[in-house]
Order: structure tokens, then sequence, then C-alpha cells
């Protein structure tokens, strides 16, 4: 029979190791509260948050966020509306179609994503801080590797090719469908 301690310690062991999805799952929830309280910090909810990364190196149309965000188009409209209205972003008509409409990103939008990306990525790596350098770089490896997979399943091209202020250039960030 094994002393308590011991019993203990096996119990902690198998307490570390959870399984894939369990895993995932429940670091989703803390990444997803980090986030929630770096946008609430600007009076921002989580969709408001995506719609401005998806707008960080790229100028989308108005179709083209809709697909990236999982929106449909007049979720979309109303989405940019708003953002527009506090001045974070605007529309700019596209120089190679005439009845599309790209949305960027305007100067107090640009700062606004700038200060949340500090504060988001200084949480992240107080988290990530549990790990050695070998598996911080192992666990960006496997995560690239899952969502970029998963973005090329979808079309997305995560690494865009060119200047932001290009059109049309792909997501950095595969967006899925959030509320």
């Amino acid at each position: 029979m094994a002393s308590r301690p011991a019993a203990r310690l096996a119990t902690a062991a198998r307490r570390e190791q959870l399984t894939p999805v369990d895993g995932l799952a429940q670091l989703s929830f803390v990444i997803h509260a980090m986030l929630e309280h770096r946008a609430a910090e600007h009076d921002l909810s989580m969709i408001q948050t995506r719609l401005l990364g998806v707008l960080r190196d790229r100028r989308p149309t108005m179709n083209e966020l809709a697909r990236l965000l999982g929106l449909d188009k007049s979720s979309v409209t109303g989405l940019v509306d708003r953002a527009e209205r506090r001045g974070l972003v605007m529309r700019v008509p596209s120089v190679t179609d005439r009845r599309a409409v790209l949305v960027s990103l305007t100067d107090d939008g640009r700062s606004l994503v700038s200060q949340a990306a500090v504060s988001f990525e200084a949480d992240v790596s107080v988290l990530l801080d549990h790990l050695s350098p070998r598996d911080r770089a192992t666990l960006s490896r496997l995560i690239s590797r899952l969502l970029v997979a998963r973005a090329a399943g979808q079309g997305i091209d995560l690494f865009p090719a060119g200047d932001p202020e290009e059109e049309s250039v792909g997501p950095r960030v595969a967006q899925g469908r959030s509320g």
C-alpha cells in the first residue's frame, strides 16, 4: 500500500496531464478571459476586438470581413458602422473595383490596437513564463502548424504578402465564428 505522500504525488502527476481536448478548451478559456479583460479596458466587445485584429495588417472588403469574421454582411456593416462612429476604422473606395469598399484602421484605431496588443502580449507572456524556452518554441511551432493547416483548409493565407495599405491582403490570424 502506497504512503499518503506518494499517493498524493501520483494523483498530482495525473492531474498535470490533460487530454488535448480538455487542455485546449481550458487554455482557450484562459486566453479568452485575458483578451476580454484587455478589450473591456478600451470599451470594446470581443467581436469589435476581432474586427480591429483583422484590420491590423490588411484592408479587406466588407465581403472579405464577413468571411473572416464568420458573420453575415449585415452584421459586419453594423459592426463597421459602430467602429467608424468611434473613429477607429474608415471605409475607403477600392481603386481596383468601383463597387467594393475597403475597411482600414484610422490612426486612433491603430493606436488603440497597439496599446491593447502590448498589454495582451504581457498577459500571455506571464502565462508562458511557466514553460522553458524550449517548450515555448515547441508550443509556438505546434500552434502555428495547427492554425496554418486550418486556415489553408478555409482558403485563408495567414501571412500577408505585402503592405497593409494594399488591397485584399490575406489575414494573419485565422478568425472563427464568435459573438
